[in-house]
């Protein structure tokens, strides 16, 4: 059996064998997990120990524009990553280019139509609400809304997890961006506008939030997921910061990240049994530990293999999320790619 072209694994004779293969390979590759997004410290660590199987992490934050710039780069080498975990948008670029592996985990069935690519070239895993976290010690009055970033008293203050034209996290938080202030998902312009008035009136703080600029103070307000901004809450306490999170009442905007195959894995084997882990109850509990949302929620809420505790703690939220289509993601990456820049450094 050639691991490389495994689309399941009943191609390996069955989920034990794909265990011993991946055993037999001994490792894995992974680029851009932060221990601290979507508790992936703690999923990497049980994975370790439960199959034996040694996970080599490089830059813990990087970008999804640098995972996909590492497989190409890298294509052929042992140090290319195995498996990637993307913003959508990247997700659905990667594919279209043809470095994604196709391969279907045991429950992709119970994975709704819409949140996978249909031969399994990605699949989503986990997801969350933008949303604002604030330091409540250093700031008076926390914003609750995309508009109240504007006003005076958050000067130098509003940052983002990375570059909306590299980072998923940021690209979200621009398309909220742009649903509060008129846009939607076929309109990202107000979103890019937004940010630029957000520069103009010395709001936009471009350091990238990471969990040593809020400890040193650097971003006090921060636009970023609401697993990551949950997950700094118990974080910074014991440091003395009072980390809040509020989703914006006026851009509520919810994506999930994808998985994927790289094509050309130095590890297919391993590559696959990750992929296994994540979307088993197991990896998927362990995604909501981390405060994030994972895609079979609705599966196993409805099987009562979801440990309710862990679901009870995600910042409540009201309606049902609605997402954009592939379409709709493509131009509106486009249409970032294009004005960005020049809005934010212009």
């Amino acid at each position: 059996m050639n691991a490389a072209t495994a689309t399941s694994a009943a191609d390996f004779g069955g989920f034990d064998q794909l265990v011993t293969a991946a055993k037999k390979e001994g490792a894995l590759h992974v680029i851009a997990l932060p221990p601290d997004w979507a508790n992936y410290g703690e999923i990497i660590e049980k994975f370790q120990a439960k199959y034996g199987i040694k996970i080599e992490s490089e830059t813990p934050d990087a970008a999804s524009a640098d995972e996909i710039n590492a497989v190409k780069t890298r294509k052929g080498q042992d140090r290319a990553p195995d498996v990637l975990d993307l913003g959508q948008s990247f997700a659905i670029s990667g594919a279209k280019e043809g470095l994604f592996a196709p391969y279907k985990v045991q429950t992709f069935d119970k994975i709704p139509e819409g949140q996978k690519e249909p031969t399994g070239l990605w699949v989503n895993d986990y997801g969350g609400y933008v949303s604002i976290g604030c330091d409540a010690k250093q700031i008076k009055t926390c914003p609750t809304s995309f508009a109240d970033l504007l006003k005076p008293e958050y000067k130098g203050q509003v940052a983002m997890n990375g570059n909306p034209t590299e980072s998923g996290s940021a690209f979200a938080g621009v398309y909220a961006a742009s649903i509060a202030n008129g846009g939607s998902f076929d309109d990202i312009q107000p979103g890019i506008e937004f940010f630029e008035k957000l520069k103009d009136a010395g709001n936009y703080n471009p350091v990238e939030t990471t969990p040593a600029t809020i400890e040193k103070g650097e971003t006090k307000i921060s636009i970023d997921w609401d697993y990551n901004n949950a997950a700094y809450a118990p974080q910074m306490a014991p440091k003395g910061l009072d980390w809040k999170v509020n989703i914006p009442t006026d851009g509520q905007y919810f994506q999930m990240y994808a998985q994927a195959v790289n094509k050309d894995a130095p590890h297919p084997a391993a590559a696959r049994l990750w992929q296994e882990y994540l979307y088993s109850a197991e990896g998927q509990n362990l995604y909501l530990k981390g405060f994030a949302r994972p895609v079979l929620l609705p599966a196993m809420t409805a099987d009562g293999t979801v440990d309710k505790a862990l679901a009870d703690k995600l910042p409540a939220v009201e309606g049902t999320p609605t997402f954009p289509t592939t379409e709709q993601v493509d131009a509106a990456k486009a249409k970032l790619a294009s004005g960005w820049d020049a809005a934010i450094s212009g």
